[in-house]
């Protein structure tokens, strides 16, 4: 559908973690007692660029600045040459010779404008970092870092985690990417363009993701002396049981930095970097954010067999001596997925054969986010959207479950017919979804029964959060 402001409701990834919230915010209503500060989003275009959700902590609970959202996107954009990151290669292709110091060249290239958000938390916002946000998220964000929830892990996922954690994310865009997400949505939010290849990303653009676990140490030990801030949130913890909006302490466990590079990765034109937090290197937190892994495509060639030992890879390389906790979620076949990232399945069943998989490894970054596009036909992993309690996938190497191992270039559909989002799964999966419920006429009737399924299967496996 190549319409400017009409794109399909039905995306269900992002209605999964909108009910999730909702959930959240409808099951633990404040105690007596607790102290709230309601604040109100004035907005001028609708709730595109609403900072935070109203629930918002008094300064008896917290005293500092909260979340102001970043929007006001560049009108044009500089192509940058030669990038440090691909100096860092050598003029050779990237492998593991090589990714390691790609991946440190990244890291080196965003340390100026991230390392302030923990080091001077107070005084620093995206805007004056140079960093910009994705719109129509302010119902989903708490209101001290702008965090919402993305991934959990159930109790047991981790050897060393034996309760239910969540994890909370923040997506910057610097000035380069920020310049596709004002081409889609405009200086007020209120239409979505897909036309002329909005939505493709220019080279050089860099997107980083933080990731927070709300399960520290001591009960988390590989969480121990991790970077730890405060959110604004509803879910209990045993270090802080109080149910509603509470001031809650996470920890910083995971960086994801994405880069639009087609030189290095023709095929998909996307390198993905994963660091994660690793307690027993010396130095500062910063040094202690370790390499888990790179990816630049899916490895279609490689059939990978459910359990180690796998086949080599040559998309993606996974650091040998990353932390052993973060090496547990690794997707199919060994393929680069951080702990943050959901790709395993505590429970699933094959629908074809009805074979039950316990722990199965069935997604990876570049899986998961292949699926962005404007109308939703296909789920984020490699299986007909749940109509029930029992995640169903298909058979795992099968032509099916293959398809979500591709290696298309972003402006590649994953259904013919439909406009790429250019691996975009964040824009596609939840700023259009929510943009689309605020319209005139609300959601279709498509959506509300994917709604209505996904809900009923959330609350039947409701401490299983591995959905983006």
């Amino acid at each position: 559908m190549k319409k400017t402001s009409k794109i399909s409701l039905a995306l269900v990834g992002t209605a999964f973690v909108i009910l999730l919230v909702n959930s959240c915010t409808s099951n633990n209503k404040p105690n007596e007692g607790d102290v709230q500060q309601q604040t109100v989003q004035v907005s001028t275009t609708g709730d595109a660029f609403m900072n935070h959700r109203d629930s918002a902590p008094s300064k008896q609970q917290y005293s500092g600045p909260l979340f102001v959202l970043s929007h006001d996107y560049p009108t044009t954009f500089k192509t940058i040459t030669n990038p440090s990151w691909r100096q860092a290669l050598n003029g050779k292709a990237i492998s593991e010779s090589n990714v390691f110091a790609y991946m440190d060249s990244l890291k080196s290239y965003v340390a100026p404008n991230v390392k302030p958000f923990f080091t001077n938390n107070q005084q620093w916002t995206a805007a004056k970092y140079g960093w910009f946000h994705e719109p129509w998220l302010g119902s989903q964000r708490e209101a001290i870092l702008g965090t919402y929830l993305g991934n959990g892990n159930p109790a047991n996922m981790f050897k060393t985690l034996k309760v239910d954690e969540a994890g909370y994310v923040l997506v910057l865009y610097d000035s380069t990417a920020a310049y596709t997400v004002g081409q889609i949505w405009g200086k007020t939010g209120q239409k979505v363009n897909l036309l002329n290849n909005a939505t493709q990303f220019k080279e050089g653009s860099v997107i980083v993701k933080l990731a927070f676990s709300n399960i520290n140490a001591p009960e988390w030990p590989v969480m121990k002396g991790a970077e730890a801030l405060s959110i604004f949130d509803t879910i209990s913890t045993s270090e802080n049981p109080n149910k509603g909006y509470q001031v809650r302490t996470v920890s910083f466990f995971q960086m994801d930095i994405i880069v639009k590079d087609s030189a290095t990765a023709p095929k998909t034109g996307w390198v993905y970097s994963t660091f994660v937090y690793d307690k027993d290197i010396k130095g500062t937190f910063w040094d202690k954010m370790v390499p888990l892994g790179a990816m630049w495509g899916n490895d279609p060639t490689v059939n990978s067999p459910l359990k180690p030992p796998y086949p080599k890879l040559y998309e993606t390389v996974i650091n040998p001596k990353a932390p052993a906790y973060s090496t547990e979620t690794l997707g199919w076949g060994g393929r680069l997925s951080g702990p943050n990232d959901g790709a395993v399945a505590q429970e699933a069943v094959d629908i074809n054969t009805g074979q039950k998989y316990k722990n199965l490894a069935l997604s990876s970054c570049m899986s998961c986010h292949s699926p962005a596009q404007d109308t939703f036909k296909s789920f984020l992993l490699p299986g007909p959207v749940p109509k029930s309690n029992t995640l169903l996938v298909y058979t795992p190497g099968s032509a099916n479950w293959n398809l979500w191992f591709r290696d298309d270039y972003g402006n590649v559909p994953f259904d013919s017919g439909q406009t790429a989002m250019d691996y975009d799964m964040v824009m596609a999966f939840k700023s259009v979804p929510a943009f689309e419920k605020a319209q005139k006429g609300g959601q279709s009737s498509l959506l509300k029964a994917n709604i209505e399924a996904i809900n009923k299967y959330r609350q039947h496996n409701n401490k299983s959060r591995f959905w983006h």
